[in-house]
């Protein structure tokens, strides 16, 4: 048992930091982040006998950040969609506070905070799907073979929600490019 927490413990600590920036991409909110990065290693240590070595281990634990991070902004949607339907019969919700979008990621550059806050809400903005990929690549440097195998889907795919992403971001911020 004592091998098994140790082994735990190098794996945490060998992956806390891609964790948690992965799920910081996605979520783009630092306290809610580090929640959801608690989450994934919960989740890991609840299954890691179940990994089979089908894939690498890095993909298979990228997969659970990713996994935990979309569940978790579904979650955050109903919430939010059920704090309106109380609001438009006139009832108040306490526990219930909607964040605006001003995330700076932790890593961006004093002079270069407010395009990257320009960034990161057009980010917001993507698809689930694009967002998920676009981040992996990004923001975490995986190459689009590692983007699919966490997302499972085709190299294909990741080269199209890539590409997506990419022009719906043109789009967005073209309005930026212009000043």
């Amino acid at each position: 048992m004592e091998g098994n927490q140790t082994a735990f413990r190098q794996l945490v600590n060998n992956y806390k930091n891609k964790v948690y920036n992965t799920v910081l991409g996605i979520l783009q909110d630092e306290d809610e982040a580090e929640d959801v990065t608690q989450e994934v290693f919960i989740k890991i240590f609840e299954s890691i006998s179940g990994f089979k070595g089908g894939s690498k281990l890095s993909t298979w634990i990228y997969r659970i950040a990713v996994t935990q991070s979309l569940e978790y902004l579904r979650k955050k949607k109903r919430k939010k969609r059920f704090a309106f339907v109380y609001r438009l019969m006139g009832e108040e919700i306490d526990d219930f506070h909607i964040k605006t979008g001003d995330f700076i990621h932790p890593g961006v550059k004093l002079e270069n905070k407010e395009q990257a806050g320009i960034l990161f809400r057009a980010i917001e903005d993507l698809p689930e799907n694009q967002k998920t990929a676009f981040t992996l690549n990004k923001v975490e440097g995986l190459s689009y073979q590692e983007v699919g195998e966490v997302m499972e889907i085709s190299l294909a795919s990741v080269e199209s929600l890539i590409f997506r992403a990419r022009n719906n971001l043109k789009k967005q911020l073209e309005p930026y490019y212009k000043k």
